[in-house]
């Protein structure tokens, strides 16, 4: 059976997930506008919002008492966080790029 979560602990998962989506999100967002403007300064600002992503990520872990297939979903959750912005990234690069003469023709 699933332990519940300790009430205690619920407002900690509460906030943590929050944060997940946040931190997540400025992470996606600072590093699009480090790759638009070339400032490392910004990528830089892009690594410490996904570290902040991967604290909350082991806090909700530890609150939420999570093992097995949920820890396993939350490394995935983890990669595909770090992952998908630059993949994102290449992808948009790829289909907005100029035209060559030869793929006019």
């Amino acid at each position: 059976m699933i332990e519940p979560i300790a009430l205690k602990d619920f407002f900690i998962s509460f906030f943590t997930a929050a944060l997940i989506i946040l931190s997540g999100a400025s992470y996606a967002l600072l590093f699009a506008w480090s790759k638009m403007k070339s400032n490392p300064r910004i990528k830089w600002a892009a690594y410490v919002s996904y570290a902040v992503l991967l604290v909350s990520v082991a806090e909700l872990t530890r609150a939420a008492n999570f093992s097995g297939v949920w820890l396993a979903l939350s490394v995935v959750m983890v990669l595909g966080y770090f992952f998908a912005p630059i993949g994102i990234w290449h992808l948009c690069v790829k289909t907005h790029a100029e035209p060559t003469t030869e793929d006019k023709q």
